[in-house]
């Protein structure tokens, strides 16, 4: 398998004889859906529902970390929790063809949430407050955890020693990343003592579908080990006034099976501040797979590190100004 182009032998032939090594009859039809860090297909099957695809990025979890994904899904759709679990062959969610493993889910489908009205932001938080209950019920051994250092200092040293800034800029975004990683260092040492426990851990709107029976999360992809504000704050929006009724909605239905550390809410800046660095790094890290110089083109042009460097400051502002109140 190439490493630089580690998806260059999954063609669609591929997946579709993948599918049909567990027994489902393809009917031909392959729909690439919206994945970078792993591959993912909706596959028509003969006489039923299309399933999805999904193949790992070779080298990213090992099995017994995927393992622990399917297992955590499986628990919270054992709860009922609408959550989208692996299906199983032979008792087995994890599988290999060629060279990449893959699992196979149902498809669910939905819409993406707005999160408009209490009514929407209320949901999801109960939707949350009962995935984070299940979480705490046991631990991870092999996913991994929440780390500063990883999101913060190693993305930016990785930036740093490559050629992906303008040597203008590189200077000052040292500067400006240093100073601000002191200061989220600052406010977030030990997660300011949160309780830690089995999280989603990328839960934007992206991984939210809606139906008329309400929402789903899709992809537990990212699951680690974290305090609980991780998988809220990127749920909200706006300005100040529009975050706080945001949080508050949220929390109003999360504390109907969970309560919250109130303390946490400290942390929503600084967990920016690490995702904003960190977004960046990934890009970088992942630039030797074709499909993300197509993606993201703008990744390697001077304004969208000029901007970066802008955005940055202007969190080093939020980061030290008092945090939000509800």
């Amino acid at each position: 398998m190439n490493s630089d182009a580690p998806y260059s032998e999954l063609s669609p032939e591929t997946v579709l004889d993948a599918i049909d090594a567990l027994g489902h009859r393809c009917d031909g039809r392959v729909l690439a859906l919206n994945s970078y860090e792993n591959r993912v297909y909706q596959i028509g099957i003969e006489d039923g529902e299309p399933v999805v695809a999904k193949f790992y990025r070779p080298g990213r979890w090992s099995d017994a970390a995927i393992g622990e994904e399917h297992a955590f899904a499986g628990e919270l759709a054992a709860q009922e929790i609408p959550v989208v679990a692996p299906l199983l062959q032979d008792g087995v969610s994890l599988h290999v063809h060629r060279g990449f493993r893959y699992a196979v889910f149902p498809r669910r489908g939905g819409r993406w949430p707005e999160l408009g009205t209490s009514e929407e932001r209320e949901w999801v938080g109960r939707f949350l407050g009962r995935i984070h209950a299940v979480g705490r019920a046991a631990i991870f051994h092999e996913r991994t955890r929440l780390s500063m250092e990883e999101l913060g200092r190693k993305a930016c040293d990785f930036v740093l020693d490559g050629d992906w800034m303008p040597d203008y800029l590189a200077t000052k975004y040292a500067d400006v990343t240093d100073e601000l990683l002191d200061e989220v260092e600052v406010r977030a040492d030990g997660w300011r003592g949160a309780r830690l426990g089995r999280i989603l851990g990328d839960c934007h709107r992206g991984n939210i579908l809606w139906t008329d029976l309400g929402p789903h999360f899709v992809d537990l992809d990212d699951c680690l080990t974290g305090p609980a504000i991780q998988d809220l704050w990127m749920l909200l929006a706006g300005d100040q006034q529009e975050m706080r009724t945001g949080l508050r909605d949220l929390l109003q239905g999360y504390e109907q099976f969970l309560p919250f550390d109130r303390g946490e809410i400290a942390l929503i800046e600084p967990l920016r501040a690490l995702r904003m660095i960190h977004y960046s790094a990934w890009l970088a890290r992942r630039w030797h797979d074709p499909a993300f110089p197509k993606a993201f083109p703008w990744f390697a042009e001077p304004r969208y590190w000029e901007q970066h460097l802008r955005s940055l400051e202007e969190q080093l502002a939020a980061v030290t100004a008092p945090p939000l109140e509800l």
